[in-house]
C-alpha cells in the first residue's frame, strides 16, 4: 500500500492472465482496506497495450484528480484507491493514415474505406515481440515468435517462382499457428463472434487477402479483381490477423479476470465490510474487465459496486441490451448483471476516438455477413457511441471545464458525448484521442457518478 500526497490509501491489484490475484494476498488487502476506514473505494483498470509502468502512470495521474474532484461532494466519505495491474497485449505503433479533418469515422464513408492501418510497416519479428510479454505461457511464446518468422519468411518468398501450392502451405502454416492461439469462445456473449471469424476460418488465403483489404493493407477490391500479386497481399494479411487476434485475446482476457477474479474478490470485500461503496472504472478493455467483473459477484444484495464508469470502452455497445430492444435478437452478455450495480452506469464516447469508432469493428467485415455500413452499428464498442439498446437510458455532454451537474441517478445508463474533452489526437494516427483522458473533466465525471450511488 502506498499513499497520495493528501494521504489516502492506494493498493496496486496484479492479476495474472487467468484472472488469479497475484499480489498482494487477498487477507491482507481486505484487512488493510477495512482498517483504513475506506468508505468509498475507487477502482481503476487500464486497458490495451499497456506495460505495468504506463497503467501505473495512468493511476499517479488520475487519482489525485478524482480526490480534488470529490472533496466535498454529499455522499462521499473516506476515500481509497486500487490500481488494477493485468497482462494486457502491446501491438507496436504503425503508420495509421488517419481519419478525414473533421474526424468523424462514418461507416461507409470514402475517408473510412481508403484508411490504412500501417499494418505493412511492421515486420513479423516486431510484430511477435511486441505480444510475447502479454503470453506467461512458454509454448505459446514459441508459438508466437514461428508467426513472426513464418511472415518475414513469407515476404522473403513474395515475387519468387513458388507454386501457388507451395504458398498456400506456407500461409496455413501460419495459419496453424494463428489459430492455436485464439481463446475458447465465450457462451453467449454476442459480441465475440465477429473477430473470430478470421481466426478460425478455414481459407486463410481468402480470409486474409480480406483482412488485407479490411486494414488497409491492400487497395479495396484488389482480392475480387485479382489484383497484384495475391501472395503479397495475403502475406501483409497475416499481420493484420496478429492484430486482430492481440484484439480478440484482450477481449477474452480481460472477461476472464473480471469475471473470475476481480467480481468474487468484491463479492467477498462486501461480505467483510458492507459499509464500502466500490466505485469501478474502466479504459479501453479495462471498461470491460470491470464490468465482467459484474458477472463474477452471486448476487445483487452481495455487491459494493455504487457506480460503474467506462472510458472509451473498447467492447461492444449491446453488452448490456435487452433482447427485445436490440436489433439482433439477443441479450447481451451483462444484461443479467446489471442490477450488480447500485447507482449510476457511465459510458463515455467521442468521435475522435479511433481505435474504437474506426478500426475496433473493422475485423467483423471478415465475418462475411455485414457490410461496411452494418458493422459500426452491429459490432461497435462503447467508445463509439455508448451503451446501446438499455432503459432506463439517458444522454449528457461532457463540457470542456468539467463543471456541471450531470444529474445522476441510481440504475440509469447515461452516454457521455466527451467529444469536447477526450479530443487529441496528435501523434495517434491509429488510435486518436482513445487514451487521451488524463483530464479534469474526466475526473470530475467519475466523482459525480460515485456521489449518486443509492
Amino acid at each position: 500500500m502506498t499513499r497520495l500526497t493528501t494521504n489516502e490509501p492506494v493498493w496496486d491489484l496484479r492479476f495474472d492472465e487467468k484472472g488469479r490475484l497475484t499480489a498482494p494476498a487477498e487477507a491482507a488487502f481486505l484487512d488493510q482496506v477495512i482498517a483504513e476506514g475506506v468508505e468509498d473505494l475507487f477502482m481503476f483498470s487500464h486497458g490495451w497495450g499497456t506495460s505495468e509502468n504506463m497503467a501505473g502512470e495512468l493511476y499517479d495521474d488520475m487519482f489525485p484528480r478524482i480526490r480534488e474532484a470529490a472533496t466535498g461532494l454529499t455522499g462521499i466519505g473516506n476515500l481509497g484507491f486500487v490500481g488494477v495491474y493485468w497482462p494486457s497485449l502491446w501491438f507496436p505503433p504503425t503508420p495509421a493514415t488517419p481519419p478525414s479533418a473533421a474526424g468523424a469515422p462514418q461507416s461507409g464513408s470514402r475517408a473510412v474505406v481508403d484508411l490504412d492501418a500501417g499494418t505493412t510497416a511492421l515486420t513479423g519479428r516486431e510484430i511477435a515481440a511486441s505480444l510475447m510479454p502479454g503470453f506467461a505461457d512458454p509454448a505459446q511464446q514459441k508459438t508466437v515468435r514461428e508467426i513472426g518468422r513464418l511472415i518475414d519468411e513469407g515476404e522473403e518468398a513474395v515475387g519468387s517462382l513458388m507454386s501457388d501450392a507451395q504458398k498456400e502451405e506456407r500461409l496455413r502454416q501460419i495459419h496453424q499457428r494463428l489459430k492455436s492461439l485464439v481463446p475458447p469462445a465465450p457462451q453467449g456473449e454476442f459480441e465475440d463472434s465477429g473477430e473470430t471469424a478470421l481466426l478460425l476460418t478455414t481459407d486463410p488465403k481468402r480470409g486474409y487477402q480480406a483482412a488485407a483489404e479490411a486494414f488497409g493493407s491492400a487497395p479495396p477490391g484488389s482480392a475480387t479483381q485479382g489484383i497484384g500479386d495475391w501472395f503479397n497481399r495475403a502475406v501483409n494479411g497475416a499481420k493484420d490477423a496478429m492484430r486482430v487476434l492481440s484484439y480478440t485475446i484482450m477481449k477474452a482476457r480481460a472477461g476472464d479476470i473480471g469475471r473470475g477474479g476481480l467480481g468474487p474478490l468484491l463479492e467477498t470485500l462486501h461480505g467483510r465490510s458492507p459499509s464500502v461503496r466500490v466505485h469501478l472504472m474502466g479504459h479501453s478493455f479495462g471498461a470491460r474487465l470491470v464490468s465482467f467483473a459484474l458477472s463474477g459477484i452471486s448476487a445483487r444484495e452481495k455487491s459494493p459496486v455504487a457506480s460503474l464508469l467506462l472510458l472509451q470502452g473498447a467492447f461492444s455497445h449491446w453488452s448490456f441490451a435487452h433482447a427485445q430492444d436490440n436489433p439482433f435478437g439477443s441479450a447481451g452478455a451483462l444484461n443479467a448483471f446489471v442490477n450488480r450495480v447500485h447507482g449510476p452506469l457511465v459510458a463515455t464516447f467521442s468521435v475522435h476516438d479511433w481505435a474504437v469508432g474506426v478500426w475496433y469493428p473493422r475485423a467483423s467485415f471478415l465475418a462475411g455477413q455485414d457490410s461496411q455500413a452494418q458493422a459500426a452499428g452491429r459490432w461497435g464498442g462503447m467508445g463509439f457511441d455508448g451503451y446501446q439498446a438499455v432503459k432506463p437510458l439517458e444522454d449528457r455532454l461532457m463540457p470542456a471545464d468539467g463543471h456541471t451537474d450531470y444529474g445522476f441517478v441510481p440504475g440509469t445508463f447515461y452516454r457521455v458525448n466527451a467529444a469536447r474533452v477526450i479530443n487529441d489526437v496528435e501523434g495517434q494516427p491509429f488510435a486518436g484521442a482513445h487514451s487521451d483522458i488524463r483530464k479534469g473533466p474526466v475526473a470530475a465525471l467519475a466523482a459525480e457518478a460515485a456521489a449518486a450511488h443509492a
